[in-house]
């Protein structure tokens, strides 16, 4: 084995989603907490490098183009042969190895099973198979393993600057909230299988008006073409804050963790919704809770928090799950495209969401006890139910369990 004692310069390759870079962030960690003097860069896919964003172990992030011409490709290679003392490929497939390959004097990856990733193999000088049924977070962790290097189990949000000037310009965007406690509602995702249906999101709105709370809408640029999400938005009122499209990652994470609470779908920022600490409700259908729930705040074992099949809360995390025998299928939704319908989706009733989110409230009676520092109340805030409003009417009719 090469000397690996004192690494300069160490780099990870997590060329995939926003959420994947999220969740590389304990990788990046570990590394730091092993070798403090070392540079750790990152290298993303362009559009991710957000989730980054002022993070305090990271050297410099790499951005590369999802498609680039074979000129971009040379100039990235020159620019990366052999540069680093490690090079650590976090996701499994044939471009990340590839950079893993070019730029690491000492290499090591993840690879997937199978007879058709042999040759991949040998561009690594160790590697780890894909063990199945784990945690994303505990997959790339059990990757350092390689070089002795003990976990750090904490998801890192980005975080804004400290210039007074950004801090000012966000507050402004929150200023119609004034002094009220507010619910962020991640009203997007960037794959429609995954996403939750408009009716849901609007009587959600109005459960949460009616007990007094502000409401923050979030979404990503894609989102802002998006009709269910145009429909959540025109039906939301007035007095709703749109950060749909508006804000960055960093931004929208101090907002979050400004929130008395986040709901949203499987994605990206649900993800840095848990890293904040803030409670939240996260809605699941085809996706795998194995490997991809949210990593709780506070979770600092290798196993993952959640189960293959049920609803449950750990820590800040309620992870909802949409009915159905086929669920989770695994699958890209019931059409098996990124655009396709999901039934355990849209079959996945408002009641069922706001139950969730009063137990994450800490919700006494149908009213938010705000007074308490102590943890919701599960048994209580269960009994509450929520009668949708009809169409003369948005007032809230609170029935005892």
């Amino acid at each position: 084995m090469l000397a690996l004692e004192t690494p300069n310069r160490i780099l990870v390759i997590g060329t995939r989603r926003i959420g994947d870079v999220v969740l590389i962030t304990p990788v990046i960690r570990s590394l730091k907490a092993r070798w403090p003097a070392a540079e750790i860069h990152v290298l993303v896919f362009e559009g991710t490098e957000g989730a980054l964003e002022n993070n305090p172990d990271v050297a410099r992030v790499i951005v590369v183009k999802r498609r680039g011409t074979r000129r971009e490709r040379l100039i990235e290679a020159v620019s990366l042969w052999r540069k680093y003392n490690i090079a650590y490929s976090v996701t499994q497939s044939d471009r990340a190895s590839f950079y893993c390959w070019i730029s690491g004097r000492y290499r090591l990856g993840i690879v997937a099973s199978g007879k058709k990733n042999l040759a991949k193999r040998i561009l690594f000088h160790r590697r780890l198979v894909a063990p199945p049924e784990t945690h994303t977070v505990s997959a790339a962790l059990m990757g350092l393993g390689l070089l002795g290097v003990e976990p750090v189990y904490h998801v890192v949000p980005p975080s804004m600057s400290t210039e007074a000037e950004l801090a000012a310009a966000l507050d402004r965007k929150l200023k119609p909230l004034g002094d009220k406690p507010f619910v962020v509602l991640q009203i997007d995702a960037m794959y429609r299988y995954k996403a939750w249906h408009a009716a849901g999101w609007t009587e959600l709105i109005a459960w949460l008006r009616a007990l007094g709370y502000g409401v923050v809408l979030s979404g990503g640029t894609q989102a802002t073409h998006d009709a269910d999400v145009a429909t959540v938005q025109q039906g939301a009122g007035p007095d709703v804050v749109d950060l749909v499209g508006r804000v960055s990652l960093a931004e929208l994470a101090t907002v979050i963790g400004r929130a008395a609470l986040y709901i949203g779908v499987d994605t990206g920022v649900s993800h840095i919704a848990a890293a904040t600490g803030t409670p939240m409700v996260v809605v699941f259908g085809p996706s795998n809770p194995i490997a991809w729930g949210p990593w709780p705040v506070s979770w600092r074992q290798h196993e993952s928090p959640w189960q293959l099949r049920g609803s449950r809360s750990i820590e800040n995390v309620f992870l909802l799950q949409g009915s159905g025998a086929c669920v989770p299928c695994m699958q890209e939704g019931c059409e098996r495209h990124q655009q396709s319908h999901s039934d355990c989706l849209s079959s996945l009733r408002a009641g069922t969401v706001i139950s969730a989110a009063a137990t994450m409230l800490g919700l006494r009676d149908g009213t938010p006890d705000r007074n308490s520092g102590s943890a919701p109340d599960i048994e209580n805030t269960r009994q509450i139910r929520w009668t949708a409003p009809d169409n003369s009417s948005r007032s809230p009719v609170k029935q005892p369990g």
